[in-house]
């Protein structure tokens, strides 16, 4: 038995060692080296403090800025430690409920606007925590954004356009603006 057991026990320490000590460690050397700031989070920073990252959306409700998709964690919104759609189909009836009070605040904060609200402003992201809105519903929040700000509409749509994010290797998901930074760049101007 202790021929069978050896070997085995000899196996399981060698194992553990690469598995969870050397390639860990590799891993994270490498990822330090070839892309330190995704490594670290992608973290934005102003004024030398964290304020965010670039891969976790974050609450903004007033009228000078612009708003993201809402998001599906709890007990608060974009909660990273509790990432997760709702897992409510579409037919479910609190997830309509969700969708038509988001529908009508969004309404209610565009009186003046006809177009079709953009999806992704009344619906959550698989993740509950999506950084980024699509460029329709950028353009969907512009008047509003301008009104409250007292900013030319050109000039707002400029601003939009200039945080274009195109589609990943120029052919994955569409063209999109991440909100923090779109945020950011707004309260820049002066």
């Amino acid at each position: 038995m202790l021929k069978t057991l050896r070997p085995a026990l000899l196996l399981f320490a060698m194992l553990s060692l690469l598995t969870g000590l050397a390639y860990p460690l590799l891993t994270t050397a490498l990822a330090q080296a070839l892309f330190p700031q995704q490594a670290n989070g992608s973290l934005i920073e102003k004024n030398g403090q964290i304020i965010g990252s670039r891969l976790i959306g974050q609450q903004f409700s007033g009228d000078k800025y612009f708003w993201g998709r809402p998001s599906a964690t709890s007990p608060m919104a974009y909660n990273a430690g509790s990432s997760g759609g709702s897992n409510l189909g579409p037919t479910n009836q609190a997830q309509l409920d969700a969708v038509k009070a988001n529908l009508d605040h969004l309404r209610q904060a565009h009186p003046t606007q006809t177009a079709t609200v953009p999806v992704d402003l009344v619906t959550a992201s698989a993740s509950g925590l999506d950084p980024e809105i699509s460029l329709a519903a950028a353009y969907y929040q512009l008047e509003r954004v301008a009104q409250a700000r007292g900013m030319p509409l050109a000039r707002l749509h400029q601003l939009v356009d200039d945080h274009i994010i195109g589609e990943t290797f120029g052919l994955l998901g569409e063209p999109r603006v991440n909100v923090l930074e779109l945020n950011l760049a707004l309260d820049a101007v002066k």
